[in-house]
């Protein structure tokens, strides 16, 4: 099959035939329909996350089972799939106290590999590591069967791949790790794939002020349509003294911080009123470090916590997404403002770097 290989930090990805094994027992095989353009694969790009080389990135995607190894229950060969990157075991004290996606199994497994910690991926010999136990920038993947989640078939399965990374984790912040109240006010820092669905997780938790900030206007204008109802561009506007004034003074009820920077986390906490919630949803590059005043923290009484994948339970958070994009309350199609095939893959990841509005989705087997 085809796959988008990266051999070396900060060059461009080839497009390789490579050769994919058959799923063993629990695995299965799936067709890629889908898999979205996101900021995490961008950083190994760069090399901000280490990494094994060579690699098939790509870790948000959906598609149709193919055809499933021995023991897989969690779907059937012709079902349509969201994929997780975080299959988990069901098992552990995590997943048993209904924390599927801080799952012990899953942390435990070395990158680049499946659960068993080896790769299906390889090129004359040669073996290619696989990222987020999936690597879907290729035309079909081997994944764990914990990783598929079954979707209805009535909604469109390329754009279904967003909920596999960028909704599920803004979304999720806003109302499972932030637990947003209705009628609360809500900074949102950064308009990204992840920023945009914060917001619209937050709209969706009927919070009455969501304040959008950014350094680009389009960006901005973006985010109204998502539920933003005020803006602020950073590169003007100091956003923690914006936030305090759209607030009477007091600061927002909730921060949540969506591009993984040191300013802008700290921003977040400076922003959210005495005993308030900041939530860190970006992804930041290894070794950044967030100064946060010490006395400050236990005299205001805030609460500082971070957020892996929107604190999902995909098998239930997932599914009921497309219900809420299905009713119209979920905004998905919005999201997607550029397609692109497989061997366009390089354009795709410069136009992220230029910070374009919305989400970049590859289609490796040209469907629309």
């Amino acid at each position: 099959m085809r796959a988008a290989v990266l051999r070396e930090v900060g060059r461009p990805m080839a497009i390789e035939e490579v050769t994919l094994a058959e799923p063993r027992p629990g695995e299965a095989l799936v067709r890629i329909v889908g898999t979205g353009v996101c900021h995490s694969d961008y950083h190994v790009i760069k090399g901000e996350w280490a990494s094994p080389l060579p690699i098939v990135l790509g870790h948000e995607a959906s598609g149709v089972v193919e055809a499933v190894g021995a023991g897989v229950t969690q779907a059937r060969p012709g079902d349509h799939v969201v994929l997780s990157f975080a299959p988990n075991c069901g098992q552990c004290v995590d997943c048993v106290a209904g924390q599927p996606h801080l799952c012990s199994a899953y942390l435990t497994v070395p990158g680049g590999g499946l659960l068993d910690g080896t790769s299906r991926l390889s090129r004359g010999g040669e073996t290619i590591a696989m990222f987020g136990k999936m690597a879907s920038f290729a035309e079909y993947a081997v994944v764990a069967g914990a990783s598929l989640i079954p979707i209805r078939r009535d909604v469109p399965l390329a754009k279904a791949a967003l909920i596999g990374c960028a909704v599920m984790t803004g979304v999720g912040a806003a109302l499972n790790t932030a637990r947003i109240e209705a009628g609360s006010t809500v900074l949102v820092v950064g308009c990204g794939g992840v920023g945009l669905n914060c917001i619209q997780g937050a709209r969706l938790a009927s919070a009455a002020r969501i304040i959008a900030v950014d350094v680009a206007d389009d960006k901005l204008a973006f985010a109204r349509r998502f539920g933003a109802t005020d803006v602020v561009n950073s590169r003007r506007d100091d956003p923690v003294a914006a936030a305090r004034a759209l607030t009477g003074g007091r600061g927002v009820d909730y921060a949540l911080e969506a591009i993984g920077l040191k300013a802008t986390i700290e921003q977040c906490y400076h922003a959210v009123r005495r005993g308030g919630t900041a939530v860190v949803v970006g992804m930041a590059a290894d070794g950044v470090e967030a100064a946060i005043p010490a006395r400050a923290l236990a005299g205001q009484e805030k609460t500082l916590k971070g957020c892996f994948y929107g604190s999902t339970r995909p098998r239930i958070d997932m599914p009921r997404l497309l219900d809420f994009y299905a009713d119209g309350r979920l905004l998905l199609d919005e999201l997607v403002t550029r397609t692109y095939p497989l061997e366009r893959i390089n354009e795709a990841f410069d136009d992220l770097g230029r910070g374009g509005v919305g989400r970049g989705l590859l289609l490796p087997h040209g469907e629309t």
